[in-house]
């Protein structure tokens, strides 16, 4: 049985994208062990879920500052480092599929990879622009000019590379990365886990006492995805909307803002804070909206993504008013989500109006926007992860039937 190893700087239990890909593994035969950051939601370091085998460590996620961000890359690439070249003599996987940030973590690999593993890097995020975003770090400083050296260095390094969609594709591609390289597996969702019934009595109340008009946000609370302005949107829409009630699931630190928002622009009753939703209870809380407002900010690094909110939305059947973003223009028409200019929130606020006065441009969005994610929908992306892997594992293979001869004739 083909050994894998899945190396991720995050919580491998709240990580939907490297859970999907590893339970697909295990559903093909696969042994799967991940070193990942220890969970909150965890008392033990090491536990099994779902098949795979994960083995953490106490590193904690604190990040803010560039300095904080160094030390738990660094802290976490030794530590990853040692133990997947400790398992390497013993499990000798034949793939090591190390998901950024950060880019360098492939070299975590490096033994494995002396010892006949392939290494697959997943970069669901590009550095450069993550750190031009979050820090207003400035385009031509040095500072992103060494990062797209480690970037490409990185995929270099590594025998395959995945990306999440075609624009961030192209743009990988524009820095270095050889386009026969790459694999794009985006970030769909798996549609069998909408498929089960939640009997959280919370699901229960919220169905009963239902608004006439539901908009929702499920998610984190951050300024990035631009909550403020869809409670200003609303703020402004009001009049015109009188039965409509925001719902915003998830916490976050601009929660206090919003709330405080909220009551100024005279919406204290009309926006409800759920709060944290277990991500099992998600896909029952999404069903009883009638419309996701997706507003998220554009700049250089959010232009490339693609969320897993909106394909949530997309496979339960429901409209969506969304951020006119470039990755997510590339996929869906003008007739399939209701775009809005990033920013723009009288712009948005008319979307909201027009959908709630408007049922049959609802279904006709609805309708479409699934059409148009059939192609990417996750049963294609599985196939083509496991396509890509099974490939890989193939030529593990033959290259040590090539060694084992090799290493007989010179013994003798």
């Amino acid at each position: 049985m083909k050994a894998v190893c899945i190396l991720l700087q995050n919580h491998y239990d709240m990580d939907i994208r490297v859970r999907r890909k590893a339970e697909a593994l295990v559903a093909e035969g696969y042994e799967v062990d991940v070193l990942a950051l220890q969970s909150p939601f965890s008392k033990s370091k090491n536990y099994n879920l779902s098949g795979v085998n994960v083995e953490t460590v106490s590193l904690g996620k604190k990040r803010g500052s560039l300095i904080r961000y160094t030390f738990e890359y660094a802290a976490f690439f030794i530590w990853a480092f040692i133990k997947l070249s400790t398992r390497m003599s013993r499990r000798q996987y034949a793939i090591v599929d190390v998901n950024n940030l950060p880019d360098f973590l492939i070299f975590a690999g490096a033994y494995a990879k002396w010892r006949g593993a392939k290494l697959v890097l997943d970069m669901h995020e590009i550095t450069p622009e993550f750190y031009i975003s979050k820090y207003g770090v400035k385009q031509d400083s040095f500072l992103i000019s060494f990062l797209k050296w480690v970037e490409r260095m990185s995929f270099d390094f590594a025998d395959s590379v995945i990306t999440i969609n075609e624009p961030l594709t192209q743009l990988l591609v524009s820095r270095g990365l050889p386009i026969g390289k790459t694999t794009e597996v985006m970030n769909s969702v798996d549609e069998s886990l909408f498929d089960k019934v939640s009997e959280s009595p919370n699901i229960a109340n919220a169905s009963e006492d239902r608004p006439e008009f539901v908009m929702m946000y499920h998610g984190t609370l951050t300024h990035l995805y631009g909550l403020d302005i869809a409670v200003q949107a609303l703020g402004l829409a009001q009049a015109e909307m009188p039965g409509a009630r925001f719902w915003i699931l998830g916490d976050g630190p601009e929660r206090p803002d919003l709330e405080a928002l909220a009551a100024k622009v005279g919406l204290a009753n009309k926006v409800r804070f759920v709060g944290k939703v277990r991500p099992e209870d998600v896909p029952q809380w999404l069903k009883v909206c009638d419309l996701g407002v997706l507003a998220t900010r554009r700049d250089v690094f959010l232009d490339f993504s693609f969320s897993n909110k909106l394909s949530e939305y997309i496979i339960l059947g429901k409209p969506v008013i969304c951020s006119r973003l470039k990755a997510i223009r590339h996929y869906f028409s003008e007739d399939a989500l209701a775009y809005f200019e990033p920013g723009d929130a009288k712009a948005l606020a008319s979307k909201m109006v027009r959908l709630y006065q408007d049922s049959q441009l609802r279904v006709s969005l609805a309708n479409k926007a699934l059409i148009e994610y059939k192609p990417i929908r996750w049963e294609v992306m599985k196939a083509r992860y496991l396509q890509l892997i099974a490939s890989l594992a193939v030529c593990e293979s033959n290259h040590k039937s090539k060694q084992q001869p090799e290493a007989f004739a010179k013994a003798r």
